[in-house]
């Protein structure tokens, strides 16, 4: 059988039925292919149109800020730190 081993053999015979071993069957996949490229590209526009929907400009946190604690001194509730 050459150079390559009965396994060898097997798996491209395998492979050679599911590409060409059914009416259709490279059809089928490059329909699959093409399907999905456009899905990419349709999930690329979405997110573009997304991303220009949302202002560039920074965003203003409301509240004030939390105030440091410094281990060892009481914190504000009355508790002790040990």
């Amino acid at each position: 059988m050459g150079t390559f081993s009965v396994w060898h053999w097997l798996i491209f015979l395998v492979i050679a039925l599911l590409l060409f071993g059914g009416s259709g069957k490279i059809s089928s996949i490059m329909g699959d292919v093409a399907k999905g490229i456009k899905s990419f590209k349709k999930g690329m526009t979405e997110d573009e149109d997304v991303a220009a929907a949302t202002p560039d400009g920074p965003k203003k946190l409301e509240g004030k800020p939390p105030e440091p604690h410094v281990a060892g001194t009481p914190s504000s509730t009355g508790t002790k730190v040990s």
